[in-house]
């Protein structure tokens, strides 16, 4: 006999059937639980409810434990380049060489921009908010490419979208911060792998030949996978709810970097090097500001120490410190600011404070360290957290396409006033 739930409600007793998952997670299957008792359930933030089933992520919270369709964030981040990734993530297979060659050529024929975009884009002002920007050039891209509007076509039609999504995302990230610096973009040269395109097309210039530094590619490969995709978080769920409409892919994934330009979400290595900044203009005391978050009754807080989901350490901070150190050590870059993250590094992974409620730094600590060793202005931060995160963005979409899922439909429970009598305005 499977597994039940009982529930009690007005002396009334109901059965809801407990789902169990591939990596032995519980959920109480409340599907019908309206239909049958009249009740919702009341869940901010979504913080207990699983809203989907999937087969793209597996996060274990407790234990520390990050895995993508089956294999551990480490085997992937320490051997996988970001396109196998990516095509595992939509495909649920790791590829062989045929197929991983076969895959990055599709992808090189669509990292071109129409030029017509480039006039949308020369009409934002030079200061303007890197994401904001984002946002508006990936929701155009559904102007340029019409067919894109009906999400269920066919598998080949909603393939080259996905295609085309994953192709154009580096090349509009670079227009970006060619675009905030003043400097004309670079087109993409379709002869360099995706991570050393992107790096190109940033840090390349029209006026000279550019090579990007192995050490620096290394890094920036091992930061996509890190944040391809990290199960039902903020952005991914708005991804999959605003897809749930039906609406097309480029309006989905415009959402999910909307909901990841929220300080809460993306921009949280942004605010770690902002807190160092605050640290040095402060004299650079860091164990006054050790103190400081150690006081209970001092508003501070450390950026980039702990994690939400993460209760006792970030799998993705152990693999991305040994990259961070190598870029640091390569680059010999002598920054203040690096050096207190250092020296705040060294502290939380000693003092008992931090050790006992499991304070350790996390991926957007380091991140944001490396971004900022490879000269990437704070601004830049977050877009580059999308350009990671977007395969998993996509394959989230396609999933839930394919299963044909129905549009998103939260319940509330309203507690506004009941009803009143309507007064003419002479009496108010």
């Amino acid at each position: 006999m499977s597994e039940t739930a009982k529930l009690i409600l007005e002396g009334k007793e109901y059965e809801f059937p407990v789902f169990t998952g591939s990596e032995n997670e519980k959920a109480i299957d409340i599907s019908k639980l309206r239909d049958q008792t009249g009740y919702v359930t009341l869940d901010t933030g979504y913080k207990n409810t699983g809203a989907t089933t999937s087969k793209l992520t597996y996060l274990d919270g407790e234990e520390g434990i990050l895995r993508h369709g089956g294999y551990s964030i480490e085997d992937l981040t320490n051997h996988a380049s970001y396109m196998e990734v990516c095509y595992m993530l939509f495909n649920g297979e790791l590829p062989n060489k045929e197929q991983l060659a076969a895959f990055e050529t599709k992808i090189s024929r669509h990292t071109l921009v129409h030029e017509d975009m480039k006039k949308i884009f020369d009409a934002y002002p030079t200061n303007s908010h890197p994401m904001g920007q984002l946002i508006a050039m990936v929701s155009s891209l559904s102007s340029f490419y019409p067919a894109s509007l009906n999400p269920n076509r066919n598998d080949e039609a909603k393939r080259l979208t996905m295609f085309r999504m994953l192709a154009k995302m580096p090349t509009i990230v670079g227009m970006v911060y060619k675009k905030s610096i003043g400097h004309p973009i670079i087109y993409p040269n379709n002869n360099l792998d995706y991570v050393t395109n992107y790096l190109y097309m940033t840090f390349g210039n029209v006026t000279e030949n550019f090579e990007v530094d192995p050490v620096i590619v290394e890094a920036m490969n091992k930061l996509l996978i890190l944040h391809a995709d990290h199960e039902q978080n903020c952005s991914t769920s708005t991804v999959r709810i605003v897809g749930s409409s039906q609406a097309n892919l480029y309006a989905a994934i415009s959402a999910g970097i909307a909901a990841l330009w929220g300080p809460l979400h993306g921009g949280a290595n942004q605010q770690v090097i902002e807190m160092l900044e605050n640290i040095k203009a402060d004299g650079g005391d860091t164990e006054k500001w050790i103190n400081k978050a150690k006081d209970k009754n001092d508003p501070f807080r450390l950026m980039g120490f702990g994690h939400r989901v993460y209760k006792n350490f970030d799998p993705r901070a152990l693999l991305i410190k040994d990259a961070c150190d190598k870029v640091l050590n390569k680059l010999g870059i002598n920054d203040p600011v690096l050096e207190i993250a250092k020296k705040l590094e060294e502290t939380a992974l000693k003092d008992p404070y931090f050790i006992e409620r499991k304070l350790f730094p996390n991926v957007d600590f380091y991140s944001g360290i490396i971004y900022r060793a490879m000269g990437f202005p704070v601004e830049m931060f977050t877009p580059l957290f999308a350009l990671g995160r977007l395969p998993g963005w996509i394959a989230q979409w396609k999933e839930m396409i394919d299963e044909n899922q129905p549009i998103g439909r939260p319940r509330q429970i309203y507690t506004g006033y009941p009803l009143r009598d309507w007064k003419p305005i002479e009496k108010r």
